[in-house]
Protein backbone atom coordinates (compact mmCIF):
# COMPACT_ATOMS: atom_id res chain seq x y z
CA UNK A 1 0.00 0.00 0.00
CA UNK A 2 3.40 2.86 1.16
CA UNK A 3 4.02 1.99 -2.74
CA UNK A 4 0.45 2.74 -3.90
CA UNK A 5 0.68 5.85 -1.96
CA UNK A 6 3.95 6.90 -3.58
CA UNK A 7 3.23 6.57 -6.88
CA UNK A 8 -0.48 8.59 -6.98
CA UNK A 9 1.78 11.50 -4.88
CA UNK A 10 4.69 11.83 -7.43
CA UNK A 11 3.27 10.63 -10.67
CA UNK A 12 3.30 13.11 -13.22
CA UNK A 13 1.77 10.44 -16.03
CA UNK A 14 -1.74 10.93 -16.98
CA UNK A 15 -4.42 8.97 -15.11
CA UNK A 16 -4.19 5.98 -18.10
CA UNK A 17 -0.89 5.28 -16.91
CA UNK A 18 -1.19 5.27 -13.43
CA UNK A 19 -3.72 3.42 -13.75
CA UNK A 20 -1.88 0.87 -15.25
CA UNK A 21 0.67 1.11 -13.02
CA UNK A 22 -2.17 0.56 -10.09
CA UNK A 23 -3.34 -2.50 -11.90
CA UNK A 24 0.47 -4.15 -12.95
CA UNK A 25 0.75 -3.80 -8.83
CA UNK A 26 -1.99 -5.56 -7.85
CA UNK A 27 -1.07 -8.01 -10.03
CA UNK A 28 2.28 -8.88 -8.79
CA UNK A 29 1.11 -8.87 -5.38
CA UNK A 30 -1.49 -11.68 -6.64
CA UNK A 31 1.76 -13.74 -8.12
CA UNK A 32 3.42 -13.33 -4.93
CA UNK A 33 6.23 -11.03 -6.47
CA UNK A 34 7.56 -7.88 -5.21
CA UNK A 35 8.16 -4.76 -7.34
CA UNK A 36 11.10 -2.64 -6.32
CA UNK A 37 9.75 1.00 -7.51
CA UNK A 38 12.30 3.78 -8.26
CA UNK A 39 11.55 7.22 -9.04
CA UNK A 40 13.21 8.80 -11.63
CA UNK A 41 13.49 12.45 -12.04
CA UNK A 42 14.41 13.73 -15.78
CA UNK A 43 15.84 17.31 -15.60
CA UNK A 44 14.66 20.03 -17.71
CA UNK A 45 16.08 19.78 -21.36
CA UNK A 46 16.03 23.17 -23.39
CA UNK A 47 15.03 23.09 -27.18
CA UNK A 48 16.79 25.71 -29.57
CA UNK A 49 14.52 25.27 -32.74
CA UNK A 50 15.90 26.04 -35.84
CA UNK A 51 13.67 28.31 -38.20
CA UNK A 52 11.07 26.54 -40.30
CA UNK A 53 12.43 25.53 -43.85
CA UNK A 54 10.24 25.04 -47.48
CA UNK A 55 10.31 21.58 -47.58
CA UNK A 56 11.57 22.04 -51.48
CA UNK A 57 14.65 23.95 -49.96
CA UNK A 58 15.90 21.02 -47.84
CA UNK A 59 15.81 18.73 -51.09
CA UNK A 60 19.21 20.34 -52.20
CA UNK A 61 22.65 19.40 -50.59
CA UNK A 62 24.13 22.16 -48.63
CA UNK A 63 27.41 21.49 -50.81
CA UNK A 64 25.19 22.36 -53.05
CA UNK A 65 23.74 25.85 -51.81
CA UNK A 66 21.18 24.14 -49.85
CA UNK A 67 20.01 24.04 -46.24
CA UNK A 68 22.67 22.66 -43.61
CA UNK A 69 20.83 19.96 -41.33
CA UNK A 70 23.40 19.01 -38.55
CA UNK A 71 24.97 15.49 -39.59
CA UNK A 72 25.70 12.94 -37.19
CA UNK A 73 23.64 14.59 -34.73
CA UNK A 74 20.72 13.26 -33.16
CA UNK A 75 17.26 15.43 -32.06
CA UNK A 76 13.83 15.93 -32.70
CA UNK A 77 11.81 17.58 -35.99
CA UNK A 78 8.62 18.63 -37.13
CA UNK A 79 6.40 19.04 -40.12
CA UNK A 80 3.67 21.61 -40.70
CA UNK A 81 2.15 23.53 -43.81
CA UNK A 82 3.48 27.10 -43.81
CA UNK A 83 -0.18 28.13 -42.63
CA UNK A 84 -1.02 26.31 -39.92
CA UNK A 85 -0.06 25.57 -36.53
CA UNK A 86 -1.15 21.83 -36.08
CA UNK A 87 1.58 19.34 -37.36
CA UNK A 88 1.67 16.90 -40.35
CA UNK A 89 4.15 14.78 -38.22
CA UNK A 90 6.53 15.12 -35.24
CA UNK A 91 9.59 12.83 -35.32
CA UNK A 92 12.94 11.87 -33.46
CA UNK A 93 16.35 11.42 -35.07
CA UNK A 94 20.07 9.99 -34.38
CA UNK A 95 20.74 11.49 -37.17
CA UNK A 96 18.90 14.51 -38.35
CA UNK A 97 20.48 15.31 -41.83
CA UNK A 98 19.93 11.49 -43.10
CA UNK A 99 16.30 11.24 -41.50
CA UNK A 100 15.14 14.55 -42.34
CA UNK A 101 16.73 15.01 -45.96
CA UNK A 102 17.52 11.64 -47.23
CA UNK A 103 14.24 10.04 -45.37
CA UNK A 104 11.63 12.18 -44.79
CA UNK A 105 12.00 14.80 -48.28
CA UNK A 106 13.93 13.12 -50.50
CA UNK A 107 12.72 9.32 -49.59
CA UNK A 108 15.59 7.80 -50.48
CA UNK A 109 16.32 6.25 -46.62
CA UNK A 110 13.12 4.15 -45.23
CA UNK A 111 10.22 6.94 -44.04
CA UNK A 112 6.88 6.18 -43.44
CA UNK A 113 5.19 9.43 -42.44
CA UNK A 114 7.55 10.98 -45.02
CA UNK A 115 6.35 8.78 -47.64
CA UNK A 116 2.91 9.34 -46.93
CA UNK A 117 3.54 12.78 -46.74
CA UNK A 118 5.01 13.30 -50.57
CA UNK A 119 2.11 10.50 -51.91
CA UNK A 120 -0.61 12.54 -50.16
CA UNK A 121 0.24 16.24 -49.61
CA UNK A 122 1.44 19.89 -51.30
CA UNK A 123 4.95 20.01 -50.39
CA UNK A 124 5.05 23.44 -52.18
CA UNK A 125 3.64 24.25 -49.27
CA UNK A 126 4.89 22.20 -45.87
CA UNK A 127 8.02 23.20 -43.78
CA UNK A 128 10.25 21.90 -41.32
CA UNK A 129 12.40 22.41 -38.20
CA UNK A 130 14.40 20.65 -36.11
CA UNK A 131 16.26 20.72 -32.87
CA UNK A 132 19.48 19.15 -31.55
CA UNK A 133 19.11 16.82 -27.99
CA UNK A 134 20.86 14.58 -26.76
CA UNK A 135 17.95 12.71 -25.74
CA UNK A 136 15.31 12.57 -28.83
CA UNK A 137 13.32 9.77 -27.92
CA UNK A 138 12.13 11.78 -24.68
CA UNK A 139 12.12 15.28 -26.21
CA UNK A 140 9.70 13.28 -28.90
CA UNK A 141 7.37 11.43 -26.51
CA UNK A 142 6.82 14.91 -24.43
CA UNK A 143 6.36 16.66 -28.01
CA UNK A 144 3.64 14.00 -28.80
CA UNK A 145 1.66 13.92 -25.11
CA UNK A 146 1.81 18.44 -25.76
CA UNK A 147 0.14 17.82 -29.05
CA UNK A 148 -1.98 15.51 -27.66
CA UNK A 149 -3.24 17.39 -25.13
CA UNK A 150 -3.53 20.60 -27.11
CA UNK A 151 -5.32 18.67 -30.08
CA UNK A 152 -6.70 15.60 -28.82
CA UNK A 153 -5.10 13.68 -31.43
CA UNK A 154 -1.35 13.06 -32.36
CA UNK A 155 -0.11 14.74 -35.71
CA UNK A 156 -1.80 13.20 -39.02
CA UNK A 157 0.87 11.16 -40.14
CA UNK A 158 2.31 9.99 -36.52
CA UNK A 159 1.27 6.16 -36.09
CA UNK A 160 2.57 5.93 -32.55
CA UNK A 161 4.11 7.82 -29.85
Amino acid sequence: MLCLNLCLNTSHDSGDHLFMLIEYNKLAKKRGEQMEMELIEIPRIKLEWSNWYSWNDLKEDARSGGIKIPNYTPGVYEVRYVDAEERLTIGRASNLRIRIRQGLVKGKAKHSSGKLIRENEDVTRIVVRWAVTDRPGAIEEELHRRYLEKYGKLPKYTQFT
